[in-house]
């Protein structure tokens, strides 16, 4: 009998398989009827130029005439589709009209997309050059637009970078590099934003967040262009090859295969590691001795058309320098022996006058850093405000292994994507805070002790519009609290998060959660501010604070299911075969 009622569940499972298989594929369907006609209205110059042939003079012009206004009707067809997801229409549909009509050949969504990206890059320009109109009164202010200089350099590479993948792909594989231009644009706007908050409050900043309205979003018209365009393409590729583009939740996919426990508390343990990667050095650095004696001599050393990737081993120590990773130095990877041995320490911070920006001991702006076995710290204490450990911009970043050690601000995952399997990251508020693609795997979020009038939040992510694609993520980590804090625990509050930005996007899930957080799980960062807008959602949590019964009830805050929490994996979040090929293992899908 038992057998028997197994059959029927099975073949309930079945046919409920064939109905969301219809399903998808009606959805796929109409997506493809509307891409057809995206597609077919490029053509249609090219198709009528023979069907009036043998007319009259009279009936020619009269037909020039007709063909005009139905190429200008096509044009505007092929303009709206393309902005459809835009939020700021006139300032998406405005400048392709435009473009087409200078260049009537200009009807491909491909080319489309690249002629605003690089509308994009003018306003972006335009509106940084009437900063040079500016007087910049106090150090602050001064100091700040030089952080603004520098920021806008980096998004104008960005910028051009797009440009230039545009140019050189074809449109068949547009769908495959969406993720890499979903990372340069999304940190185009986070550029900007960090840009305004490195000035104090007043009537600069106010003046500032004005001028960047505009080319903000320009911008984000243009990340909603490439996910229209490209989820076009890619249903019509995935329907053409007889089949659909499902996520992988194969037991496969889940399958931890590094050997070792999928999880364990004692951090203590050799056995959190991620892997043991000790590739070749190609220098070493060492206090005592080695090529080098500080971190900086050897990465100066690094050569200029080095080709591959760039190895250096910083042997036990305490690396008192602030060390950064250029945007030039690409694909290097740092290993030392061990996160409590290997040290990049400093103690720059706001209380002294250093702008959040520059407080980090490390910076990470060469894209493919790879970080292994290390410690970074900031030792300003709590009284120090913010003091950052780690600053990290660079694109396909991945830390294994490694120790973050602050207070307030810790680590800042600045902005492009980056991966973080098996670290430690201890700290008060806003310890973890940014406005990256970021996965957290694996880790451990130590909460400590801040001043008296404090509270703690781990999370403070940064995401300034809805269509960056950008968010925090923490995935089968534990949240606890240091002995110092345990001690006070019902006196101080603890959060998961608060919402830095208009629509901040935290998601943790599967994750072990200490009971000194708080029953809310989330705090306000001022009044009502980002509560609407705000993505906040909790999924498969365990641990004596994992309850959401008595979450807040903001409309942004969700308890979601598996199919939702799926997006933020690794493999989808992150698109991660880039991270697969760092050789740190990765859990790419949900654990259960």
């Amino acid at each position: 009998m038992a057998f028997q009622d197994f059959d029927l569940i099975t073949e309930r499972r079945k046919s409920e398989k064939r109905q969301q298989l219809k399903k998808r594929i009606l959805i796929g369907v109409v997506s493809t009827v509307v891409l057809a006609g995206l597609i077919g209205c490029a053509f249609f110059v090219v198709t009528s130029k023979g069907v009036f042939g043998g007319n009259t003079k009279e009936e020619s012009s009269q037909t020039s005439k007709g063909n005009k206004q139905q190429h200008i009707a096509h044009s505007e067809r092929i303009v709206k589709l393309v902005c459809t997801s835009a939020d700021y229409k006139e300032k998406c549909e405005g400048p392709l009209n435009k473009a087409i009509e200078a260049d009537p050949k200009l009807q491909h969504p491909k080319d489309l997309l690249k002629v605003y990206v690089k509308v994009v890059e003018d306003e972006v320009t335009k509106a940084f050059d009437k900063t040079n109109t500016f007087k910049f009164e106090t150090e602050q202010e001064k100091g700040a637009f030089e952080d603004c200089k520098k920021l806008f350099g980096d998004a104008k590479d960005d910028l051009q970078t797009s440009i230039d993948q545009l140019t050189a792909i074809e449109f068949k594989k547009l769908s495959s590099k969406a993720p890499d231009l979903n990372s340069w644009l999304s940190a185009v706007i986070s550029f900007q934003q960090t840009c305004i908050d490195g000035f104090p409050e007043g009537k600069t900043k106010t003046s500032l967040q004005k001028l960047f309205v505009d080319s903000k979003e320009f911008v984000s018209n243009s990340l909603a262009m490439v996910t229209q365009v490209s989820t076009f393409l890619s249903t019509v590729q995935t329907l053409a090859r007889g089949r659909l583009l499902l996520s992988d939740n194969s037991p496969a996919a889940s399958l931890d295969s590094e050997g070792i426990p999928e999880w364990i508390h004692a951090e203590e343990r050799r056995v959190l590691k991620a892997a043991d990667i000790r590739p070749t050095p190609n220098v070493t650095v060492a206090k005592d001795g080695g090529d080098f004696k500080t971190i900086s001599e050897a990465l100066a050393a690094i050569p200029a058309t080095y080709t591959g990737r760039y190895v250096i081993f910083v042997k036990e120590g305490v690396y008192d320098e602030q060390v950064t990773i250029t945007k030039k130095m690409q694909n290097v990877t740092m290993y030392g022996e061990g996160s409590q041995k290997s040290i990049i320490t400093g103690s720059k911070n706001f209380r002294d006058g250093v702008r959040t920006f520059q407080t980090a001991s490390f910076v990470v702006e060469g894209e493919g850093f790879l970080g292994l076995a290390m410690g970074f710290r900031n030792t300003a204490g709590p009284d120090g405000h913010q003091a950052v450990a780690a600053r990290i911009q660079a694109d396909r970043t991945v830390f294994a292994n490694c120790r973050f050690e602050g207070y307030q601000d810790t680590l800042y995952t600045q902005a492009h994507r980056q991966f973080y399997r098996s670290c430690i990251i201890t700290g008060t508020i806003d310890f973890i805070f940014g406005d990256a693609a970021v996965v957290l795997q694996n880790c451990i979020m130590i909460v400590r002790k801040p001043m008296d009038n404090q509270g703690n939040m781990v999370t403070a992510q940064g995401r300034m519009d809805k269509q960056q694609a950008t968010g925090t993520v923490l995935q089968k980590c534990q949240i606890k609290a240091d002995d110092t804090l345990l001690a006070v625990k019902d006196k101080i509050k603890s959060y998961l998060g608060r919402p830095w930005k208009e629509f901040s996007r935290t998601i943790v899930m599967e994750t072990e959660i200490g009971e000194f957080i708080h029953p809310d799980g989330w705090t306000p960062w001022e009044g009502n501010f980002a509560l609407n807008t705000l993505y906040y959602a909790e999924y498969n949590n365990t641990g004596p604070g994992a309850s959401t019964s008595a979450r807040v009830k903001w409309p942004g805050y969700k308890v979601i299911n598996k199919e939702e929490a799926s997006k933020y994996t690794v493999a989808n979040f992150l698109k991660g075969t880039w991270v697969q090929s760092s050789g740190v293992p990765s859990q790419q899908g949900l654990y259960n």
